[in-house]
Parts: structure tokens; sequence; C-alpha cells
């Protein structure tokens, strides 16, 4: 399986490293199997950094190593999905055991509806039914250096 990083730099020795951001899955190395999604990262983390330039660097897993890690895999933006990502975005970061978190990445368009119901404006119903019809892209949180130790490092390339 083939997974992109989008940065400002050349990520070749992946490290966890916390982020003052509140991010979906909490702390971790952040990768997707969407190209365009990485591309994206790369260009908005370098405009946000002001350093750098876009950067896409390339990994490669062995499926089959999945197998010896803890994982949590969400199929689609389903409630438990919500209650996921709304505790780690609102630094009640989830204090869970798992090597990958495996799911939907909340684009511009569902932060906003997940915003939405943490500031109560939404019930879960609401949201869920909102995020239901989004084409949301994935992602995977390597969140332990045992998940880490199954990347290999590929290939860079400069966007």
């Amino acid at each position: 399986m083939i997974l992109y990083h989008g940065s400002n730099v050349t990520v070749k020795e992946p490290k966890i490293m916390k982020s003052k951001r509140l991010l979906d899955f909490g702390t971790g190395f952040y990768l997707t199997s969407d190209y365009n999604q990485a591309k994206k990262w790369a260009v908005r983390t370098t405009s946000r950094r002001e350093e750098g330039v876009p950067t896409i660097s390339v990994f490669s897993i062995i499926e089959s190593d999945l197998k010896n890690l803890e994982l949590l895999t969400f199929d689609s933006a389903n409630k438990e999905w919500l209650k996921y990502v709304a505790m780690n975005r609102t630094d009640q970061s989830a204090q869970d055991s798992y090597d990958i978190v495996i799911g939907p990445v909340a684009n511009d368009q569902a932060i906003r509806t997940v915003n939405n119901y943490l500031k109560g404006y939404f019930t879960e119903d609401i949201a869920i039914q909102l995020l239901l019809p989004q084409n949301l892209k994935d992602q995977y949180t390597f969140k332990t250096e045992k998940a880490l130790s199954i990347l290999k490092y590929n290939e860079v390339e400069f966007v």
C-alpha cells in the first residue's frame, strides 16, 4: 500500500511530534492514500508555516504488517467517528492504545459541521446527515513508534 505525507519539508524518518493544533485523531504522523489530499496538505502547511516548499513524501507499507498492530478504523463519518474527532478537537485527546487510526479526514466543509456540533448547534444525528454526502478522503494516523516502524520511505515529490 502506498501512503502520502504532505508537508513543507521532505520527511524520510517520520516522528510523532506533539502539536498545539487539535487534529482529528490526536497526536501522530498523518498520511493519506489519496495523492491529491496530500498535495492539499503540502500547500496548506507551506502557506501556514511560511517556509519550505510543498512536498509529498511517499511511503509504503506491507498490509500484512498491520495485523501486528492495534487499529481503530472508521469506514465512514459515523457517530463513533464524530465522537472521536470531537474528543480530539476539544483537547480531550482520546487516551487510547491504538497504534494506527484510519478514517475520513474532516475537510474544510466537514470541520464546519464538526465545529457546529461541538458548539451544540447541531445534534449528533444532524451532523452525521450533513457529513454523509461529502466525499471525505482518508487519513492514516500513526500514533506509536511500533506503527512508524512498518513505514518504508520511497521517494519525495515537489508540487
